[in-house]
């Protein structure tokens, strides 16, 4: 019979179980359940539905077993930064408050008071984005100081779902990285900073590193479905598991595309010399020692925002096409801008910043569009170009993995800006990278090379060649 593992991968705006299997030296996979993920408002603040996500990962593990599936193994992956905090018997003290909720407005000029911009960037090696976990803890040290004191537990999203699991608690490395809580050189928590920022050392857990066994189903759990798996930590931020199945990884520069852009390179060290902290990259732990040097952009969250504010008249394909077709169009906004984090409506934010840049306003659907996908191609050049200047480093080619790279429009962009080779694929990189951690640690495969030259053999990959100045109509 063959064996199978369970990949939960949630992101922002939706989540799947998917099972894999290796059969011929090739990873194959399924999507078992898919579910979506979204923000309630709770007290006044923008929330994630952490109780519904733990419902619908159970879901998913029935709907194994309705497979006639017997899955030996099940890791988590979400988004970063995000937390909850419990008491002392156990219970949720907070919501699972999210990145994008207005709490941390102001707060990292308040840290900085603390402690120094640059001191903080060489101690953690972390880009500033003001919604970090650091900015958020310390949101609640001002103005709920009362919750900290209380606090005897502090889990990550994927950490809290893997305690539901297991009942077992530890933070796994990758997601921890990006609290800008810890040493960039070291797998621990920076207990002086912690103190000095006021914040309450004993709540953090023991860190444990992807590949991790956690442990077995509670009891409970074990009785519901009919059987018994061991919970694996993959890398649980899914960067940190899409990066992992990267096949291209030699002069390769990454692209993780989906709401979020996260491009960067592999290191073994973190880079916090000046220019780096001047371009704002970041260095989130990485599998197997390495550091995930980046940078966090937009993504495409701001094509989906669009979308929504065409009330979903146009399907992703359609504005595609139209955005083809609006070749003429060459507006660029700054993607980056705070502007687009969370808008009261995406179009006209972009119509403003095009209107204060004196640049042609985008008004047809196809010239949105069009401003969109340019402006992140070349949000991706100048990324590119830092990652160069900053590593000493030339690279040839460039892996779009995830979701978004589906998007051959963008793709071509992307060589046609860099002029560099685009390698596009797998789509579903963060479940395989998942998928490939949890294979390692029950010894099915012995390292990454291993598993990426694996992940080569299995998946179709896209190839683009810059085609400026030619019709990509």
């Amino acid at each position: 019979m063959t064996e199978h593992y369970l990949a939960v991968d949630i992101g922002a705006s939706s989540g799947r179980v998917l099972a894999g299997e290796v059969q011929n030296g090739k990873i194959t996979i399924q999507e078992l359940h898919r579910f979506e993920n979204r923000l309630i408002q709770k007290d006044k603040q923008l929330c994630w539905d952490i109780e519904h996500l733990f419902n619908e990962i159970k879901q998913g593990i029935h709907k194994s077993k309705q497979a006639g599936m017997s899955p030996a193994s099940i890791g988590i992956d979400t988004w970063a930064v995000d937390f909850v905090l419990l008491d002392e018997n156990d219970e949720l003290l907070t919501d699972a408050v999210a990145y994008r909720d207005r709490r941390t407005d102001g707060m990292m000029e308040e840290v900085f008071q603390l402690i120094g911009k640059k001191e903080l960037y060489e101690r953690t090696g972390i880009q500033f984005q003001k919604f970090n976990t650091i900015f958020q803890l310390y949101s609640l040290k001002k103005n709920h100081p009362e919750l900290l004191k209380r606090a005897k537990t502090f889990l990550m999203i994927p950490d809290y779902l893997n305690f539901l699991l297991t009942g077992k608690k530890a933070n796994e490395y990758t997601n921890a990285t990006t609290t800008q809580l810890m040493k960039a050189d070291e797998q621990n928590w920076d207990q002086s900073l912690l103190k000095n920022l006021g914040i309450n050392v004993e709540m953090f857990q023991e860190i444990k590193s992807p590949k991790s066994i956690l442990g077995q189903l509670r009891p409970e759990l074990q009785e519901e479905f009919g059987f018994d798996l061991e919970v694996i930590l993959p890398a649980t931020h899914d960067t940190g598991s899409a990066v992992a199945a990267v096949p291209e990884e030699e002069d390769t520069i990454y692209i993780s595309s989906g709401t979020w852009s996260l491009i960067g390179v592999e290191n073994q060290f973190p880079i916090t010399k000046q220019n780096s902290y001047v371009s704002n990259f970041t260095n989130e732990g990485g599998v197997e020692g390495t550091y995930r040097f980046l940078k966090n952009i937009m993504g495409l969250w701001m094509i989906q925002e669009v979308r929504r504010n065409y009330q979903k008249k146009y399907s992703f394909s359609e504005l595609v096409q139209m955005a083809k077709e609006a070749s003429h169009f060459t507006s660029i906004v700054n993607v980056n801008d705070d502007r687009y984090l969370l808008p009261h409506h995406m179009i006209e934010e972009i119509r403003n910043e095009c209107r204060e840049t004196k640049q042609a306003i985008p008004i047809t659907p196809g010239e949105v569009a069009r401003t969109v996908f340019m402006s992140l191609a070349e949000s991706y050049k100048q990324a590119v170009e830092e990652i160069e200047a900053i590593t000493g480093r030339r690279f040839s080619k460039i892996n779009v993995i995830g979701g978004g790279s589906q998007n051959e429009y963008l793709n071509q962009l992307i060589a046609n800006v860099t002029q560099k080779e685009v390698y596009a694929g797998p789509i579903e990189a963060t479940a395989i990278g998942n998928l490939s951690l949890q294979l390692m640690a029950l010894k099915k495969v012995n390292n990454l090379l291993e598993a990426r030259q694996m992940i080569r053999r299995s998946f179709a990959i896209q190839t683009y060649i810059s085609m400026e100045g030619r019709d990509m109509k």
